[in-house]
């Protein structure tokens, strides 16, 4: 393989449990709520999908789905379909639905999985070209920055800024073009096998990880390592 690209979430990056996300929300706010509450208040945001990069929506409301199928094409869409998932769920001020949307874009929301920089330091040290394909709404730059994973990376290929979303195989196909890498000796490692999977289309060789809590998944990403030697 002489290149290796990574989807974001779930695969480098895991994001914050739904409690702490509403819990670092309500923090810059003047709302306060009882453990009680926050607890139900948690539940419900879960069981709706509403924080990004958490669980799927148990469902999509009718007047979202069409939302929610391209809601990775651009800044507005993504905001859009999740702040319309969190509003499903009644919370004391109104103005916490975009709050909460906003916690989720700082690094504070997100964790790199235990084993990401050691796998990324090794590509680096065999001069193997790294880039990030995501599907995404917002600028994940500073998060990477934030957690040292940065100087890893030689290019972010996300969705939103080309308005196509994976599994569209024009999305690898900048990701390889801009990192000057044949697609069949390429590597795409994610979490989705629909989406991630898409990369099959341009030749790439796909690795799928589990979208774990980063402390149920201490070492899934070691493997890729091996695919390269």
């Amino acid at each position: 393989m002489t290149a290796v690209l990574f989807d974001f979430s779930g695969t480098l990056f895991r994001v914050e449990s739904t409690d702490s996300w509403l819990r670092g929300a309500l923090a810059g706010s003047d709302v306060r709520l009882t453990e009680a509450e926050l607890t139900a208040a948690a539940l419900a945001l879960e069981s709706a999908g509403a924080l990004p990069g958490g669980s799927a929506p148990a469902r999509v409301p009718r007047e979202l789905a069409d939302t929610w199928l391209i809601r990775d094409q651009s800044a507005d869409l993504h905001r859009a379909a999740y702040t319309g998932l969190s509003r499903q769920v009644r919370l004391p001020d109104p103005a916490l639905h975009d709050a909460l949307y906003d916690r989720h874009m700082t690094p504070a929301a997100w964790a790199p999985y235990p084993d990401a920089v050691e796998v990324l330091r090794g590509l680096r040290e065999r001069g193997v070209p790294v880039g990030v394909v995501s599907n995404i709404g917002w600028d994940l730059r500073p998060v990477f920055r934030a957690h040292g994973l940065d100087p890893y990376i030689d290019t972010y290929v996300l969705s939103y800024e080309h308005g196509i979303q994976k599994p569209d195989p024009r999305l690898f196909a900048a990701a390889c073009e801009a990192l000057g890498a044949d697609p069949r000796r390429t590597l795409m490692v994610g979490d989705d096998r629909r989406a991630d999977g898409g990369a099959c289309a341009l030749g790439c060789s796909v690795h799928f990880v589990d979208h774990l809590p980063a402390a149920a998944r201490p070492d899934g990403l070691l493997p890729v390592l091996d695919l390269v030697s």
